[in-house]
């Protein structure tokens, strides 16, 4: 059976084709609301043209949240329907594209919808990281985000590691979206996200963690759909580069000064997080990069690891130029880099549910 895997992300659509003969057509629409595509139904519409009379067996979602869903997927029929739409506040800038989707493929599709859920991968996570310091009568905790593109790191560790890949790891997920997890027998036991995916490392227009006076003064400066609107759309390095841009890519092609200190400062951020779970652990056996920035801006990488050569992360100057997968030096820690692929995650999860089976 053929399976459609959709995987609508912040700025981006991503969806993949799955054939019963094992074929895989992939579909990517990037930079939405920036070019051609002014938001994400242009971007869904774009996909049913690319699709043509294709029907699949099933389709499956990612969905950036599943609240209090701790299994890896699920049935999406009306009841769920209805529970995705009651949790939307807990990721306004993903779960509408997400949930579009999902609604445009039944009107489509007479087939079942299958929802992912990113937010599963962490329920491994130990009490001392899920638990944030605040009365826990609120009945809010760190969830984490980013989850199926961890699991697939993780299921990629043992071939390339053997043995070690069970150490501690940290996967650091770069891109429009950044989070870090921390892996201890390849379970999240931390991850920089919190109760929603605006927290941890700055990010493409959301700022990370910030100090809390900070943002009792902004409510108190703004309405509230004006403050959401600059939590999730106008801070991290569009703020960082006063406006000039949210995407890597282009940060590092300009000459600006405004565009070099968001880089170094997203760089920075990146590697005191790297340095805080190597305190927490007890240091750290292997580094991973993935996501967008993650798997293709060498500048980066090098920026990040470089002062982490105390930690024994020393990167091969030409190695990290060519985007292999190893990029460290020879007799350096293990520093790889893994291409994001939630798409495959999914497929697996999708089928499961199809089988009867359940993770």
């Amino acid at each position: 059976m053929s399976i459609l895997v959709i995987n609508s992300g912040s700025s981006s659509l991503k969806a993949s084709l799955f054939t019963a003969d094992g074929d895989r057509r992939n579909f990517r629409f990037e930079h939405i609301g920036q070019g051609r595509l002014p938001d994400h139904r242009a971007a869904f519409a774009a996909l049913m043209r690319e699709l043509g009379a294709e029907t699949p067996a099933a389709v499956g979602h990612r969905l950036v949240h599943g609240g209090e869903i701790t299994e890896a997927a699920h049935l999406i029929d009306d009841a769920e329907r209805t529970r995705l739409e009651s949790i939307v506040t807990l990721a306004p800038l993903h779960l509408p594209g997400n949930l579009l989707g999902v609604d445009l493929c039944r009107e489509r599709f007479d087939v079942p919808q299958i929802a992912c859920f990113d937010t599963a991968f962490h329920v491994t996570l130990p009490e001392l990281a899920r638990r944030l310091p605040i009365p826990q009568s609120l009945g809010l905790r760190r969830y984490g985000f980013h989850g199926l593109n961890y699991a697939h790191v993780a299921r990629q560790l043992p071939r390339l590691l053997g043995d070690a890949a069970r150490g501690r790891v940290v996967v650091a997920h770069l891109g429009n979206g950044a989070s870090l997890c921390l892996l201890e027998n390849l379970q999240s036991v931390d991850t920089s996200m919190g109760y929603t995916p605006a927290g941890g490392i700055p990010m493409g227009t959301r700022s990370g963690d910030l100090d809390p006076g900070i943002m009792l003064e902004l409510a108190r400066r703004l309405g509230g759909d004006e403050l959401a609107d600059l939590v999730y759309r106008r801070m991290g390095l569009l703020a960082l580069s006063d406006g000039e841009s949210s995407d890597m890519a282009q940060l590092l092609a300009s000459a600006t000064p405004v565009a070099r200190f968001a880089v170094d400062y997203f760089s920075r951020q990146v590697r005191a997080a790297i340095g805080a779970y190597a305190a927490k652990a007890g240091g750290i056996d292997a580094l991973v990069f993935t996501g967008g920035i993650g798997e293709h801006a060498a500048q980066v990488r090098a920026a990040i690891c470089e002062p982490l050569d105390f930690m024994g992360f020393r990167l091969d100057h030409e190695a990290n130029l060519r985007n292999d997968i190893w990029l460290n030096e020879r007799m350096a820690k293990p520093v790889l880099r893994i291409p994001a692929d939630e798409e495959s995650m999914a497929h697996g999860l999708v089928l499961e549910i199809l089988s009867g089976g359940t993770r």
